[in-house]
């Protein structure tokens, strides 16, 4: 009679789960510069492991393709550091100080003094995936992923609104969705930052008032 086959629980220590996080971490360091300084299509995948000092392999088995890595950069980067990207998005702190915030114009106002953060982290990232979407249907497909990841998350603060009795009679959550995801777009912030010279400060004061009038049919509030 054969013995039985004995499996061997895999073991993975701290100290090797510490070294992944941090071989990820550098891959999506390198890659976020190489995007930001070439481009979507300028970057090879060898050239972002020579930065990271990995094999191109362990991309791949990481991340999948160059799309998949180039999603997780623009992850990385909307939340603020890839540690920050692994927790979920109502539990970091500047969501979170939104949601617990009791007074619906500071809610506003704090929620529009995220965006401007937003645009200047992940501006360049985007504008190169928006210039390069055209020409690739897998890029095409990703930032099509990204409006609507943006759609919906901005959609759950509108919910919210309505969920307190926000909202004014005259405005129907899926209008406010609306308004919502069109005036903290990417494209309005370059269309007034680039485009006519604004300042950060004058933008997120002008989001806010107008944030405020549309959602609450109130006038704004300064943040503390």
């Amino acid at each position: 009679m054969s013995d039985p086959v004995k499996f061997r629980r895999r073991y993975e220590s701290p100290r090797r789960r510490e070294q992944a996080a941090q071989t990820r971490a550098d891959i999506l360091a390198a890659a976020g510069t190489l995007f930001r300084d070439r481009g979507y299509a300028g970057t090879s995948m060898p050239s972002i492991a020579t930065e990271a000092g990995v094999v191109v392999e362990t991309i791949y088995r990481s991340f999948g393709s160059k799309a998949g890595l180039f999603r997780a950069v623009v992850d990385a980067v909307l939340a603020g550091g890839a540690s920050r990207a692994e927790v979920d998005v109502e539990e970091r702190p500047a969501i979170r100080a939104v949601i617990d915030e009791p007074d619906p114009r500071r809610q506003v106002a704090r929620y529009a003094a995220i965006q401007p953060g937003i645009h200047r982290r992940s501006g360049q990232l985007l504008r190169a995936l928006r210039a390069a979407a055209p020409t690739d249907p897998e890029l095409e497909r990703l930032w099509d992923e990204m409006e609507a990841w943006r759609y919906a998350g901005q959609s759950r603060f509108v919910e919210m609104l309505a969920q307190q009795g926000r909202l004014p009679p005259e405005r129907p959550v899926e209008e406010a969705r609306d308004i919502v995801w069109t005036l903290c777009s990417l494209a309005v912030h370059d269309l007034l930052i680039l485009g006519r010279g604004w300042s950060y400060e004058r933008y997120e004061a002008w989001l806010a008032a107008v944030l405020t009038r549309e959602l609450l049919g109130d006038k704004p509030i300064p943040v503390a």
